[in-house]
């Protein structure tokens, strides 16, 4: 024997220093015994089953729900005890340590970051509205694990303070497979969603297929009380009711050109209406409440559409330790929205305003980025170039009503903006394992330039700047079941075209926020430290921000308007402390808890006063499952935050809990989910300002959060035969 070589998971293995009289055996559990000589094509060798072989063979274990990947939690999500009441990947990831989710389905990480969303390795360019679409449409089975990346090196972005990656479960086997969702989600209305998705591989070409159809209708409201000393006392009602429907379709194809080159190309469109409807009324008395100074209602009837249309290609090849890739990702965005501002006086029923908009907004964004890596020995060095151009034009047009009942261009209201950006970034990277030891550092540069024009106020903003952004990482594994990792980035956040724009959006006819196209990006610098025992996981992780972009309340009292406005915080420094572990009580009933507390120090000047206010809070959530005979699966899921705001406001705390139940039939075909999330509808956010001697400003935000959730999946296809996969990216073998 002169050398013996294991193949990887993907069949690849590789063989060196092979003499002229050397011969090779194949060997596989199963399979017939095959031998090479060195003149044999070793592209595809194929194996010819034992003939005593029988027809199939499922080997079930139960694998470890929770590891770590370079410091990052990697969660395992089909077959996954914890997530199989979940209706979709959006109530996952409200369980995921390091992960929440807001009322309307924001997604946040630590508290504070909106994170990238990555599929199988790749960011999708998608909008808020069609992410959170998508999301809904994927079952927990669909979904082979999810990665929270708190600390992303210099490979990534630098928009990219934090990246969730989303492994989907594929589908292996040569022929097609299936699956339907359908999730009824019942309050005071009810909404639905739909998702279909088709997979048809052959030896060569893998296509697939997602359409989608959502209808709801959503309730919110709003309650504020503002207070200013020696004046007005003003209470604030707002209701709003929005029926929206959601058309989606998505459909690709994966082409293996030969044993070491693949091509994907993926397209998709999102179409979405809204028909919202806002009440409201303001009543607003002298300060002891003893004389009414007015009393008005509003109306505010909206009609909104969404147009996306989304397109992406990729190609890799690889060859022994070289790989190479390219993506490439087009997104187009319409927005369309009408609206009516009527304001009467309560009392008397006198129309005392009437104003129309006219809104177009469209979004184009172009990426292309090129990434090689060469393995030597034991080391890996990558280096990559991206190029971004996005364009965003505004044009919102307000016309009021005149005394001669006639409606009239409005100029103080109406906006016309466009925005510009063209980013150029590149990065090396060098990844180096010796023995138990993993170290990975780089450097990336971003290059922007951007041209803001708000046409309406004649104003041109142009910036082109330069930024080096390094980052260190390093990972020791004493055994399977302890690890330990350290990392260290700098990231950098450009202000969005909503942050950038200066015109109004309302809230109610004395409540809006305006964009400031003066706003710098702001600069986080922060380490991250993370620790594994078995399944259970701390991490603790520090930083700083400057230039922290923000918005701030400006109270008028002659005319009782309140403007939320934009600018830069000089700095602030943020700690957070976090640890997840399971505990199983019994053999049927598992708890999952989370721990997470939460230093905030911000340097806010405000109204010729500077506030600095240190800021601590925790968060607390506890996901307990019990296996039931028969197949059942209860879940009890509770979470509760702190007292937490910032330097001018406090929020008070609150809490939510969910139960659910989820059985499967028919040997796992069907998949059948209920329950009911937030049972105590007690997850609305009230906020209070702190500083009573400048303005008493109470506002609280509610949404239909509370709802009973009917979800049913089936999963069809009737191939058995497995794929020849003969190349798999890295990414994908380290997420296994």
């Amino acid at each position: 024997m002169i050398q013996k070589v294991l193949s990887d998971s993907s069949g690849l293995f590789q063989l060196t220093n092979i003499s002229v009289n050397t011969y090779i055996l194949i060997r596989k559990d199963g399979y017939q015994t095959r031998e090479l000589d060195k003149t044999e094509d070793f592209s595809l060798i194929e194996l010819e089953p034992a003939t005593e072989n029988i027809s199939e063979v499922v080997i079930r274990s139960t694998a470890r729900s929770i590891k770590l990947n370079d410091g990052n939690i990697v969660m395992s999500v089909s077959g996954n005890k914890d997530f199989k009441t979940s209706a979709n990947l959006l109530e996952v990831l409200r369980k995921t340590p390091g992960v929440s989710i807001d009322q309307e389905g924001s997604i946040f990480m630590g508290g504070r970051i909106t994170p990238a969303i990555f599929i199988d390795g790749k960011p999708v360019a998608m909008s808020s509205q069609e992410l959170q679409s998508y999301l809904r449409s994927l079952p927990p089975e669909m979904v082979e694990s999810v990665e929270v990346n708190a600390n992303p090196s210099s490979k990534y972005d630098a928009e990219f303070k934090g990246i969730i990656d989303i492994r989907l479960k594929r589908n292996g086997n040569l022929g097609w497979k299936g699956n339907y969702s359908g999730n009824t989600y019942v309050n005071k209305y009810s909404y639905r969603e739909n998702s279909l998705n088709l997979s048809y591989n052959t030896e060569k070409i893998a296509y697939s297929f997602q359409s989608g159809y959502n209808n709801r209708i959503s309730t919110y409201r709003y309650h504020a009380l503002q207070k200013l000393a020696n004046t007005n006392v003003m209470r604030t009602n707002t209701y709003q009711e929005d029926e929206g429907k959601v058309y989606s379709i998505q459909t690709g194809a994966d082409f293996r050109l030969n044993d070491k080159s693949r091509v994907g190309l993926n397209v998709r469109g999102n179409f979405r209406t809204s028909d919202r409807i806002r009440s409201g009324s303001l009543y607003t008395t002298n300060k002891d409440e003893s004389q009414l100074i007015f009393n008005t209602e509003s109306e505010n009837p909206t009609d909104y559409s969404q147009e996306n249309y989304g397109l992406n290609t990729d190609y890799s090849f690889q060859n022994k330790g070289f790989k190479l890739n390219f993506l490439g990702n087009y997104l187009s965005v319409k927005n369309k929205q009408k609206d009516d501002f009527i304001n009467r006086d309560k009392p008397t029923t006198e129309l005392l305003s009437y104003w129309k908009s006219d809104l177009l907004n469209k979004i184009d964004i172009q990426t292309a980025q090129i990434d090689v890596s060469q393995k030597i020995g034991n080391a890996d060095i990558e280096a990559g170039i991206k190029y971004s151009h996005s364009t965003t034009h505004n044009n919102i047009r307000y016309d009021t009503l005149s005394v001669n009942d006639r409606f009239v261009f409005d100029p103080e209201r109406s906006n016309m903006f466009s925005y510009q950006e063209k980013i150029w970034a590149g990065y090396v990277s060098y990844r180096q394992k010796l023995g138990k030891l993993q170290i990975n550092g780089g450097l990336r540069f971003e290059n922007t330039g951007s041209i803001s024009d708000a046409v309406t106020k004649d104003s041109v903003v142009s910036r082109n700047y330069l930024e080096w952004l390094p980052s260190f990482s390093t990972a020791y594994t004493f055994n399977k079941s302890n690890e330990l990792s350290l990392s260290y980035s700098r990231k950098m956040t450009r202000p969005v075209f909503s942050q950038l724009n200066p015109f109004r959006v309302y809230f109610s006819p004395l409540n809006y926020w305006i964009g400031n196209p003066y706003l710098q990006p702001s600069f986080t610098s922060q380490i991250k430290l993370t620790y594994r025992y078995k399944s259970w996981v701390t991490s603790f992780t520090a930083g700083k921000e400057k230039d922290v972009m923000t918005r701030y309340p400006l109270y008028n009292p002659k005319t009782n308007v309140l403007e939320y406005l934009g600018t830069n915080l000089p700095y602030r420094k943020f700690a957070s402390l976090e640890t997840s572990f399971p505990m199983k009580v019994t053999r049927w009933w598992n708890i999952n808890s989370q721990i997470t507390g939460y230093y905030n120090d911000e340097f806010r000047p405000y109204l010729d006063e500077v506030f600095a206010l240190k800021v601590y809070n925790y968060e607390i959530r506890i996901n307990q499952v019990f296996s039931l005979p028969r197949g059942y699966t209860v879940n009890l899921f509770a979470n509760y935050e702190s007292k937490t705001g910032n330097s001018l406001y406090i929020i008070k705390p609150r809490y939510t809990v969910d139960l659910s139940v989820q059985k499967s039939w028919f040997n796992n075909t069907l998949n059948t989910k209920i329950g009911y999330n937030n049972i105590f509808d007690s997850y609305d956010q009230q906020l209070e300002f702190r500083h009573k001697q400048i303005m008493d400003n109470r506002l609280t935000h509610w949404w239909d959060s509370s709802r009973l959730v009917v979800s049913v999946g089936y999963s069809f296809g009737s191939s058995k035969y497995q794929v020849k996969e003969l190349q798999k990216m890295e990414e994908e073998n380290r997420a296994r």
